[in-house]
């Protein structure tokens, strides 16, 4: 058989077998609940600087609280991928800050967006 055949039949059979191999059921969105501590450091060297991230409520695929002490709006979350994944937006008077996060273990990872303050920031959280 030449190789350009086998490599071609190698790749689709894989793609089939990936594709039927359903994702790892997601932890419950529950876990989401409580109190949550955000690392906000600007940089991967600078000491730790930390804020709150308070999940209240969390209703099907929303969810409600406070993060940096203000009320988050619009908060969403997915468990179709095998994991977490959440994403809420806050204002202040610099403008709107849309959040996300994938819950990675005990660890949120996410990024906040300031389009007011111009920049794309990492964050990490977990509960303490």
């Amino acid at each position: 058989m030449p190789f350009k055949l086998l490599a071609f039949l190698s790749y689709t059979f894989g793609l089939i077998a990936h594709a039927a191999t359903p994702a790892a059921p997601a932890p419950a969105a529950a876990v989401l609940l409580g109190t949550w501590q955000v690392d906000l450091r600007p940089t991967p060297d600078a000491p730790p600087y930390f804020q709150e991230l308070v999940i209240t409520a969390v209703d099907g695929q929303t969810f409600t609280g406070t993060f940096y002490g203000a009320p988050l709006s619009e908060g969403r979350l997915n468990t179709a991928w095998g994991t977490v994944r959440i994403a809420f937006a806050t204002a202040d008077g610099s403008g709107p800050y849309h959040h996300s996060a994938v819950l990675k273990g005990d660890t949120l990872e996410g990024l906040t967006n300031s389009t007011g303050r111009d920049f794309l920031a990492y964050w990490s959280a977990k509960k303490p």
